[in-house]
C-alpha cells in the first residue's frame, strides 16, 4: 500500500460538483476583484471563528505583517516569536522593520513556552506573536495576561489551527488579531494561495481593509501608504465551499490522531501531549524519535510518505545569520529540528491507511 504524506487532490475530488459550480458562479459574475463572494466568506469566516469581523488577504504570510503593520509596530521594535515555528512568522516581523526575538517552546506541546516570555521583554518589545503550531493552541491565557501586564498586543499565527479549540472556544478572537493561511495543504485550504484576519477590533479591521487595497476605500482616493493583498473571488468562493466540511474533515483528523495516539503508545517514539484545555485541529501529526532520518528511510521504502516541520529552525537559516544567535541559546528548536517527523493526516485519508501506518511503524520499531 502507498500512503502519500497528503493527496491535495482528494479534496477536490470530494466536494468537485459543488466547487466546480462556487467557480462558475464567479466566472459568470463578471466580478473578479474583492465584491460580494470575498464579503461573503469573510462573514461566515467571522461568525466560524466567534470573531466580529473577518479581512480576506493574498496569502497567510501578508496577514502577518498586515497585522503588526496595522498595530503600529515597526522599525526598532521587537516582537516575542517562537523560536520553533515556520519562518514566515519571523519573515513578518522583518518585513515591518521589527526585530524577532525568539522564544524556546514548551517540550510537551513545541509551542512557545508562556513562562519564558517575560525573559525575553526589553523596553522595546511591543507585541507577542504566539504560533498554534501543528494546529495545536498555544497557551493563550498566560499570554493573554503577560500581554495586558506589559500593554502589549497579541498577534495569533493560526495558520495551522483551523477549528482548533482553547478552553472550550475556537481560536480566532482571543488576541488583538489573528492571522489565516489558506494555502492549499491548510486544514482550509484555496486551490491557490489566500489568506486572512479575524478580530474582535473594529479599528485592526478597518485599517487592514485599507491597507489590503493601496490605502484605498473609493477608487483613486488614497488614505494610506497601503499594499495589494486582496483575497481573490474565485478563492473565497472555493473557501465557503470547504468552510461547510471543515467541522466533518477535522472530526476525520481528530480520528485518525485517536488511532495513532493508541496504537504508537508503546512503539517508543514522542507521541504528540495534548493538554486537558486542548482540542487541536491536527493539521499535522508530529513525532519525534533521535533516529529520524533512518525511520523516515524506512518508512519511505514501505510506501509511507512523510515530511519534517521544519528541518531548519528561523534561528539557524542563512536569512537571520544577521541576527547572530548561537544555536546553543536555543536548545530545544535546534534539537526539534533533527528529531521531528510527520506523519500523513488528512480528512480523505481512510481508516484502513492509518492502521497501516500504525502497523508499518510497529514493525519497524
Amino acid at each position: 500500500m502507498k500512503i502519500p504524506f497528503l493527496d491535495l487532490g482528494a479534496a477536490y475530488r470530494e466536494l468537485k460538483p459543488n466547487i466546480d459550480d462556487a467557480i462558475r458562479r464567479v466566472l459568470d459574475s463578471g466580478w473578479y476583484i474583492l465584491g460580494p463572494e470575498v464579503e461573503a466568506f469573510e462573514e461566515e469566516w467571522a461568525a466560524f471563528c466567534g470573531a466580529g469581523h473577518a479581512v480576506g488577504l493574498a496569502n497567510g504570510l501578508d496577514a502577518l505583517t498586515l497585522a503588526l503593520r496595522a498595530l503600529g509596530i515597526g522599525a526598532d521594535d521587537e516582537v516575542i516569536v517562537p523560536s520553533n515555528t515556520y519562518i514566515a512568522t519571523w519573515l513578518a516581523v522583518s518585513a515591518v522593520g521589527a526585530r524577532p526575538v525568539p522564544v524556546e517552546p514548551d517540550p510537551t506541546t513545541h509551542n512557545i513556552d508562556p513562562d519564558l516570555i517575560e525573559a525575553a521583554m526589553t523596553a522595546k518589545t511591543r507585541a507577542i506573536l504566539p504560533v498554534h503550531l501543528y494546529g495545536q493552541p498555544a497557551d493563550l491565557d498566560p499570554i493573554l495576561s503577560i500581554a495586558r501586564k506589559h500593554k502589549l498586543a497579541v498577534i495569533e499565527d493560526a495558520a495551522q489551527a483551523h477549528c482548533a479549540e482553547y478552553k472550550g472556544k475556537r481560536v480566532g478572537a482571543h488576541g488583538d488579531v489573528v492571522c489565516w493561511s489558506f494555502y492549499p495543504g491548510k486544514n482550509l485550504g484555496a486551490l491557490g494561495d489566500g489568506g486572512a484576519i479575524t478580530t474582535n477590533r473594529a479599528d485592526i479591521a478597518d485599517r487592514i481593509r485599507l491597507l489590503r487595497n493601496y490605502g484605498s476605500r473609493e477608487k483613486y482616493v488614497n488614505e494610506i501608504q497601503g499594499t495589494n493583498s486582496r483575497l481573490d473571488p474565485i478563492q473565497a468562493a472555493v473557501l465557503r465551499v470547504k468552510l461547510n466540511y471543515l467541522e466533518d474533515w477535522t472530526d476525520r483528523r481528530r480520528t485518525i490522531a485517536g488511532m495513532y495516539q493508541e496504537g504508537l503508545a508503546d512503539t517508543g517514539l514522542i507521541l504528540p501531549h495534548v493538554p486537558n484545555w486542548a482540542a487541536p485541529a491536527w493539521h499535522l501529526y508530529v513525532v519525534r524519535t533521535q533516529d529520524r532520518d533512518v525511520l523516515q528511510t524506512e518508512l519511505a521504502t514501505s510506501g509511507v510518505g512523510t515530511l519534517i516541520h521544519y528541518p531548519i529552525p528561523p534561528h539557524m537559516q542563512k536569512a537571520y545569520e544577521g541576527l547572530s544567535i548561537d544555536a546553543d541559546t536555543l536548545p530545544l528548536a535546534s534539537t526539534l529540528a533533527t528529531e521531528v517527523i510527520s506523519l500523513p493526516i488528512g480528512p480523505q485519508m481512510s481508516q484502513q491507511s492509518a492502521g497501516h501506518v500504525v502497523g508499518t511503524l510497529r514493525n519497524l520499531r
